[in-house]
């Protein structure tokens, strides 16, 4: 039964070899669900290895792998732009491929809360009751979504950040490591939250925001 098993589970490849790429190789080795069948970079480096797995192409051959039944999870990071993430996203969904969601068996996500196609939730994270997630996001370690929260597309919520009850964070933001949104709060798209940074009030204008409470300086 467990070569059965193993057999079963859906082929991967996984979009950028950076950094995050292996932050997410654990979490999908641990989700037990996908065998890593490769890894698309840039075609100078096809041949090396990302921890255990070889960058086998490009973007180019997307294509290839769609047509071979292959699962994709896009393993680029996020942090001054979610531009590469959403081109890739779109490239994607025009190449008809199946788009993988990830999550690590060491997460919790309340029944009642959704999580869009594309993303990875992290070791450690919790998403509450009532919250959504949209498409093409990073949960990262130890983050957490409370209830009632909305969150957006092509989003990176940080390492240990906090989204209090009845948020709502526009498309393409990312929230740095520790920050803390208050409940209630709405974030404009395309806004950068500093790391430990504190947010108490709304925030109707893109830009850069730091310091407790935010402040714009960009």
């Amino acid at each position: 039964m467990g070569l059965g098993y193993r057999l079963m589970k859906q082929k991967l490849i996984l979009i950028g070899g950076g950094g995050h790429c292996k932050a997410c190789i654990d979490v999908v080795e641990q989700s037990g669900n996908f065998e890593i069948a490769g890894i698309l970079d840039e075609k100078n480096l096809i041949g090396q290895s990302v921890l255990d797995y070889m960058i086998v192409g490009t973007d180019a051959d997307i294509p290839k792998y769609v047509g071979l039944g292959c699962s994709f999870l896009i393993t680029v990071g996020q942090i001054k732009s979610a531009e590469i993430r959403k081109n890739l996203f779109k490239y994607l969904m025009d190449c008809k491929a199946d788009i993988a969601t990830v999550i690590s068996p060491r997460a919790y996500i309340s029944r009642y809360a959704e999580v869009g196609t594309g993303t990875i939730v992290m070791h450690n994270v919790t998403i509450n009751a009532g919250a959504r997630i949209g498409t093409n996001c990073i949960l990262n370690t130890g983050c957490n979504i409370e209830h009632d929260t909305l969150i957006g597309s092509n989003v990176h919520v940080s390492t240990l950040a906090t989204v209090n009850g009845n948020c709502e964070v526009g498309n393409e933001v990312f929230i740095g490591s520790n920050a803390t949104i208050s409940s209630q709060m709405r974030i404009s798209e395309n806004t950068i939250i500093g790391a430990g940074t504190v947010v108490v009030r709304a925030i109707k204008e893109k830009g850069i925001y730091v310091g407790n409470p935010a402040k714009k300086i960009n």
